[in-house]
C-alpha cells in the first residue's frame, strides 16, 4: 500500500504536549503509588473503593497533585536519559555513555532489574550484557517498561526510529517479552503524535494499540498479553466492565499461568503489569481521570503502568486534557529531581524546593526532536516539523526481537 501523507507537527503545540506528558506522568505516578503492591491477588480493588482509606498506610485512594512534583523511578531514569542525550547532542547513546550516566546519577531509589543492572555496571559489565539472564535474573521484570517511553515521544510519528534509539536503553535491563513490552510502550508514545484529535478518542487509541502491537514478534508473550486484553475490551459492550477483564488477567497470567504456558514471577513482573496498563489505556478511552483511576485500582505494581498510560493520555490530549480532568486545580510545573537524583544539575538555584520545570524539560526535548526529524528524513522548519510518512499498515520492519522469547499461550484467549 502507499504510505500515509507526511505528518506536520506544530513545534510549540507539541512542546506543550510534552510538558503535559511529564505533568501527567507525575500525577499518575503519585496517585498509583497509593496502591502499589497493596492488592496482588484477589480480592482486588473495584471502582467502589475509590476515595476510601484503603491505600498504603491507610491513605485514601484518590488523585495526588503535588507542588513541586517529586521524582520517582517512573520519571527520573528517563530524565537522566534526557540529560545524557542533551549533553552529548545525540539520540543514540553508546554502552559507555549509558554506563557513565548510570554510575554518575542512578545509585539509589532503584529496584529489581534496575538494581541488578546498576550492580553489573559497577563490575564493568556493559549494556546489553547487563540484561543477560545469566547475569541478571530479573530481566523479565517490569523495569524497562517504565523507564524508556521518552524515546517514543522524541520520535513523533517515526516508530521505527523510536525503536532504534530506545533499543540499548531497553536492553540495559530487559530481555525477551519484557523488552517487547517496553518496545510497545515506546511505539505508543511515538504514535501518539499521529492521533487525529477530531476523531473519537476511543477509536484512535484502539488504532495505535493495534499499530504498536503489529511491530512485535507474533510469538512473544507480550503480544499474547496485548491481544488478550484488546480482544476482551472490544468484545464487551460495557465500558465499565474493566474489573471482569482484570480478574480474567489474574486467572490467565497469575492463578493458572502454567495452564496457559506461562510463569508468574511476582507482582513486579513484566507480563501482568503490561496487561493492566493496556487495560487502563483501553477502558480509559482517552480520559486522563478514568485511565488513572483504572490503573490505580487494577492491582499489582499499580503505580508504574498508571504513570505510563496517564503520561501517554496527557501527551495525546495535552494540557487541555489535564485541565479538563482537574478544573480550576493548580497543575505544578516544578520538578524535584534531587529527591532521587541529587547529582544532576540544579536549573532553579533560586528555588529551594525544585530543580527544574516541565516547561524547560519540554524545550530540551523539542531540541532533540529536531535531531530525530532530521535523522528520520524529515524537515525541521522554524515553527513546525514535517515528519516522513510511515507505512500505511504500520507493518514496516518488525521491532528488533530479543533472543529467546517465551511462546504465546497454548490456550484460547477468551475471557471467562
Amino acid at each position: 500500500m502507499s504510505p500515509r501523507p507526511r505528518l506536520q507537527l506544530d513545534r510549540a503545540a507539541y512542546a506543550e504536549r510534552l510538558r503535559a506528558m511529564w505533568i501527567g506522568a507525575c500525577i499518575a505516578n503519585w496517585t498509583g503509588l497509593r496502591t502499589e503492591g497493596v492488592r496482588i491477588e484477589r480480592p482486588f480493588f473495584t471502582d467502589a473503593d475509590w476515595g476510601k482509606p484503603l491505600g498504603r498506610d491507610g491513605a485514601p485512594i484518590d488523585f495526588v497533585l503535588l507542588d513541586p512534583c517529586p521524582a520517582d523511578d517512573d520519571t527520573d531514569i528517563e530524565y537522566v536519559y534526557l540529560h545524557l542525550m542533551t549533553e552529548a547532542g545525540t539520540l543514540l547513546l553508546s554502552p559507555e555513555q549509558i554506563r557513565d550516566g548510570w554510575r554518575a546519577h542512578i545509585n539509589d531509589f532503584i529496584w529489581v532489574s534496575n538494581r541488578r543492572a546498576r550492580d553489573l555496571l559497577e563490575r564493568g559489565v556493559l549494556p546489553p550484557a547487563t540484561s543477560d539472564p545469566a547475569l541478571n535474573p530479573d530481566a523479565l521484570q517490569i523495569d524497562a517498561q517504565l523507564t524508556t517511553e521518552i524515546f517514543g515521544a522524541l520520535a513523533p510519528g517515526m516508530p521505527e526510529l523510536a525503536l532504534r534509539i530506545a533499543d540499548l536503553p531497553i536492553r540495559t535491563t530487559a530481555r525477551d517479552h519484557a523488552a517487547h513490552a517496553a518496545q510497545f510502550h515506546v511505539l505508543l508514545f511515538s504514535l501518539a503524535a499521529t492521533v487525529d484529535l477530531e476523531k473519537p478518542r476511543r477509536q484512535e487509541i484502539v488504532r495505535i494499540v493495534r499499530e504498536a502491537r503489529s511491530y512485535l514478534p507474533a510469538e512473544s508473550k507480550a503480544a499474547d498479553v496485548i491481544d488478550f486484553v484488546l480482544s476482551a475490551y472490544l468484545s464487551t459492550s460495557d465500558r465499565d466492565d474493566w474489573e471482569r477483564v482484570r480478574d480474567a488477567i489474574a486467572e490467565r497470567y497469575q492463578e493458572r499461568a502454567s495452564a496457559y504456558g506461562f510463569v508468574y514471577r511476582g507482582f513486579t513482573e513484566s507480563a501482568i503489569n503490561l496487561a493492566t496498563s493496556t487495560l487502563a489505556l483501553l477502558f480509559g478511552e482517552g480520559s486522563f481521570r478514568r485511565t488513572v483511576q483504572i490503573g490505580t485500582l487494577s492491582g499489582w505494581d499499580s503505580d508504574n503502568g498508571t504513570a505510563t498510560m496517564g503520561s501517554l493520555v496527557a501527551l495525546i490530549g495535552g494540557m487541555e486534557e489535564l485541565r479538563r480532568a482537574f478544573p480550576g486545580a493548580p497543575l505544578s510545573d516544578r520538578y524535584r529531581i534531587h529527591r532521587t537524583r541529587p547529582t544532576l544539575p540544579d536549573r532553579l538555584p533560586q528555588d529551594r524546593e525544585a530543580e527544574d520545570t516541565f516547561t524547560d524539560v519540554a524545550r530540551r526535548m523539542a531540541a532533540l526532536v529536531d535531531l530525530a526529524v532530521r535523522q528520520g528524513g524529515g524537515q525541521v522548519e522554524p515553527t513546525r516539523w514535517v515528519v516522513p510518512p510511515r507505512p500505511r499498515d504500520g507493518t514496516g520492519a518488525s521491532a528488533r526481537a530479543t533472543p529467546g522469547s517465551e511462546p504465546r499461550s497454548r490456550a484460547p484467549r477468551s475471557v471467562r
